[in-house]
């Protein structure tokens, strides 16, 4: 069936794609709420809080780019599918689990999941739109960490008020289902993976392989995924991190995931904004520039003892921090498609990219809450985030100059 005739039967196909990457996110955003919880409960130390904030990452830190490959060989629909299958049962499973142990065995398993829905995305999308419109829509595509973490962030602490967190797993894992049948009817067979049976092995590891070498032999996708890891570790740390820091200075369970989802939520401004802005005709290399500048100024606003007795400023900055840091990932998505040595290694280009911003989204959290401990308090955290928005703004000069050449 052709997407002409899936446009005319309902939501477009595209649409479609990006809610199933909100779905996977919600996965991301549904352990934030239940840590003052899992501590409660379960004994989780801070520092395991973090690896439980950050263990979601661990496929991706170890195989984004060779599952990138099999996405692009497999095809991608075939892949956000079996994504979605994954994080059904880890979350099912996971109400089940009695120990931080186990949790963290999830957790590492549900990154699996989460990877395979996401790294898909972008290629399928570019597959179901047309060429001019693929900035802004790869602009919203961007979004689906910003309303996904921040959806579970909203409703996260209400439901586990009532149903447990054992039962918000469970909600979750029944989320994705229905998400997982939703893709399944409304998406069309596009790529030459769906459609592959058979084959001889040896060529088809031959097909994967030389993938692989073709999409790490290229300057690109590196930059592009040291750049994604430079901001994804900070901007997860801060606002995974929010919901602990707001219930050890006092305030209500309730309101403290109504701010931490307004936060998170804000990083869809960004995400949206930074498709609109490429699609004007502003350039990669200011709108990067400024994301890592203004996230730099807003965590030391949000985290220095300057601003001790002013809550609502630190408050404020945050949400800057996250609208405006939003730019960068819905501009890297853009620049990972558009960087990709050849369209047959797309998916395996953006699997790259994000298996080294797992990588620094499984090390930067433990680490800042390693820092707070060592410290007393949450202070020293801009030091952190700002060394990595430096380094962050280092690569981008070297992608300026790539995109010259």
């Amino acid at each position: 069936m052709s997407v002409t005739e899936f446009r005319r039967g309902g939501v477009a196909p595209e649409v479609v794609v990006m809610l199933a990457g909100i779905v996977a996110a919600l996965h991301i955003g549904k352990l934030p709420p239940a840590i003052p919880v899992l501590q409660a409960e379960l004994g989780v130390s801070l520092v395991q809080a973090g690896f439980l904030l950050s263990l979601v990452q661990l496929a991706g830190m170890l195989g984004g780019a060779l599952i990138g490959v099999l996405a692009d060989s497999v095809g991608l629909k075939r892949s956000i599918v079996t994504g979605l299958a994954v994080l059904t049962l880890t979350s099912m499973l996971g109400g089940l689990a009695d120990s931080a142990a186990a949790l963290l065995v999830l957790r590492a398993l549900e990154g699996g999941g989460f990877l395979l829905v996401t790294l898909s995305g972008p290629g399928l999308i570019r597959q179901l739109v047309m060429p001019e419109k693929l900035s802004l829509r790869l602009g919203w595509w961007g979004c689906y960490m910003g309303f996904g973490t921040g959806g579970g962030l909203l409703v996260g602490p209400w439901l586990i008020q009532q149903l447990g967190w054992q039962g918000w797993w469970w909600l979750c894992a029944v989320i994705t289902a229905l998400m997982l049948v939703w893709v399944g009817l409304s998406v069309p067979v596009l790529s030459q993976g769906d459609r592959m049976h058979g084959g001889s092995p040896l060529s088809g590891l031959r097909v994967l392989l030389s993938r692989l070498a073709l999409t790490l032999s290229s300057p690109g996708p590196w930059l592009v995924a040291l750049i994604f890891a430079a901001y994804s570790g900070q901007w997860l740390s801060v606002i995974g991190f929010l919901p602990s820091i707001y219930t050890e200075a006092g305030l209500d369970g309730a309101l403290v995931g109504v701010l931490t989802a307004i936060a998170a939520a804000a990083n869809v401004i960004g995400n949206v904004m930074s498709g609109r802005l490429l699609h004007a005709g502003v350039g990669v290399r200011q709108l990067l520039y400024s994301g890592f500048a203004v996230m730099t100024l807003t965590t030391w606003v949000a985290f220095s003892n300057w601003t001790v007795a002013m809550p609502w400023l630190r408050y404020v900055a945050v949400v800057i921090f996250s609208a405006v840091g939003g730019i960068i990932p819905g501009v890297l998505f853009s620049l990972a498609v558009r960087l990709a040595p050849d369209s047959s290694v797309i998916s395996t280009a953006v699997g790259w990219m994000l298996q080294l911003s797992a990588l620094g989204q499984l090390v930067t959290p433990p680490m800042i809450g390693a820092l707070a401990a060592w410290a007393g308090g949450w202070q020293l955290t801009w030091l952190a985030t700002g060394c990595l928005s430096v380094l962050g703004a280092l690569l981008v000069t070297r992608v300026a100059r790539l995109l010259q050449s």
